[in-house]
């Protein structure tokens, strides 16, 4: 078991019913008292056991909404994370104002909501390996320099969380907030709900369906299993070392392309699916494997997940949750 030297302190998540931030307060709340911020637009808490831990509370508000949010953050608050944003390419693609106007709003309020803050001992702000846009082989936290084309609505969100970690290194030098920025190279895991290539292909095998793949599906990803981002993240959190850095947080050995991450969902699953390719009208990236050399050697971080073993956990969640409770639904809904 890890140690996190966060005990009997009050921290504040933005996004907290989401993914990530689900598996974040899992172990947090064993022995701190967790508030959980969030519209509830990806509701990943209603599938856990959190409801009923007297240690977590949540308060369903908008992270654009300001009043309410400063109302809500207690002035004993130690710890804050960010995680609340626009994300998903689907959905950046609808509305790229909207994801604008979240992720760069929403990071100015969270961090105008704090910086009066007396007890604040860290401020964690979630970035993405997006900033780094259709290549990222190995790359360094600060070797940014993406080829973001304006016209192409994807780079919306790089671009928002980008403009998010300047904004919280500002504060941090402005008014000497204690922050570290977090770049998480796509996470994984049970209870993902919404966006993730792994979700969908895991739901579409275990139903026999399609499984459909971008292009010609030699993108390559490296994939993190979502403990050992989480393990990662509350290094950073509960660090001095830390503070006023920025984090690649990922499982560089992981790598694999799409095509063969559906292949090998397919075979974990026992699965008839089918692998076809589709045409996409926007830019896709080409290949994100992240360098965590600085969370190794700053806080010693290593990923323990193989790909392998992450699947068939991820995979087993699923078999035991969503499709039974589905079933359940279905059978409900023909005995009414």
């Amino acid at each position: 078991m890890h140690q996190y030297n966060i005990k009997n302190s009050k921290i504040f998540i933005t996004g907290g019913a989401g993914f990530i931030a689900s598996h974040m307060t899992r172990i947090l709340a064993r022995d701190n008292e967790v508030i959980l911020y969030d519209n509830l637009h990806n509701n990943a808490y209603k599938n856990t056991n959190l409801k009923s831990n007297s240690n977590v509370k949540l308060i369903q508000a908008d992270i654009l909404d300001l009043n309410t949010l400063k109302k809500s953050i207690d002035p004993d608050v130690e710890y804050v994370i960010h995680s609340a944003a626009i994300a998903g390419v689907t959905t950046v693609n609808s509305d790229p104002t909207r994801t604008l106007r979240v992720n760069i709003i929403g990071t100015f309020n969270i961090l105008d909501a704090i910086q009066h803050l007396t007890h604040l001992k860290k401020f964690v702000e979630f970035s993405t390996s997006e900033v780094f846009g259709q290549c990222s082989y190995k790359s360094k936290e600060h070797e940014i320099n993406p080829k973001l084309v304006i016209h192409e609505r994807r780079w919306t969100y790089a671009m928002s969380k980008l403009a998010g970690e300047f904004i919280t290194h500002a504060y941090h030098l402005k008014h000497d907030l204690p922050t570290v920025t977090v770049r998480p190279f796509n996470i994984y895991g049970p209870n993902q709900v919404g966006v993730g290539a792994i979700h969908h292909f895991i739901l579409q095998a275990l139903k026999n369906e399609t499984l459909y793949i971008n292009n010609d599906g030699t993108q390559i990803r490296s994939w993190c299993y979502v403990d050992d981002f989480v393990h990662g993240l509350l290094l950073a959190l509960s660090s001095p070392e830390s503070i006023g850095k920025t984090y690649n947080i990922g499982t560089p050995i992981s790598a694999i392309t799409v095509f063969e991450l559906a292949k090998l969902i397919i075979s974990l699953t026992n699965s008839r699916s089918q692998i076809e390719n589709r045409k996409i009208n926007y830019e896709d990236v080409h290949v994100r494997i992240p360098d965590i050399d600085s969370i190794r050697n700053d806080l010693n971080f290593e990923p323990l997940i193989a790909l392998d073993e992450g699947l068939k956990r991820t995979i087993t969640w699923y078999k035991n949750n969503i499709l039974i409770r589905k079933k359940m639904t279905e059978m409900e809904s023909c005995e009414i």
